[in-house]
Order: C-alpha cells, then structure tokens, then sequence
C-alpha cells in the first residue's frame, strides 16, 4: 500500500534537500520516504521553480495558486458554455411561444 503525502510534506521535505542541503538519501531515510519519490519531488519542485506547471499536485504556492486560478477557469468556462446553451434555448422558447398565440 503507498503511502499519501501532503504537499506540505513534499515541499518540506524538497526543501531540505534544496536549501539545507542535506542529501536525499539522508532525507529519505529520516522522513520515512521512498528514496525515488523523493528524487521526483526534487526534480518536480526545480521544475516548478522554472515556471513548468506539473500535471501532478504543485509543490511550490506559485505553481499551487496557477493551478487553482487554472481549475476555477475551467469551471467557470463550463459555466458560461452552460449559460450560452441555456439562453438560446429559452428564446427559442420564447419565439416559438409568441407565435403559437
């Protein structure tokens, strides 16, 4: 069964490793991580660092906030496709009410 770790968690552990400087086998080790989750958590987290968005969860808040501003956008594009179908469906409605008086 794998474990499931926060973001939180991934970034402080990343952090040990990119700005303590501890190795990541020294960090696996004592934060009871798979030594190659961790290495993808680094090498996720210097990409996030770069500007690159991952699929996965982000790590850092810049990449965690895109990603949110990015599913509210998606949302709210869906919303409005919704209020589009809607609103031609009721003047349609309309029309096809005023001419059957």
């Amino acid at each position: 069964m794998s474990k499931k770790f926060t973001s939180e968690f991934k970034r402080e552990c990343v952090e040990l490793v990119t700005v303590q400087g501890y190795t990541t086998k020294q960090v696996a080790e004592n934060m009871d991580v798979g030594y190659s989750s961790l290495q993808k958590w680094v090498r996720q987290y210097r990409a996030e660092q770069r500007g690159v968005t991952p699929k996965a969860s982000a790590l850092t808040p810049d990449q965690i906030r895109i990603q949110e501003l990015e599913k509210k956008l998606k949302q709210a594009e869906s919303d409005n496709a919704l209020l589009k179908k809607a609103s031609a469906f009721f003047a349609m409605e309309m029309t096809n009410g005023s001419r059957s008086r």
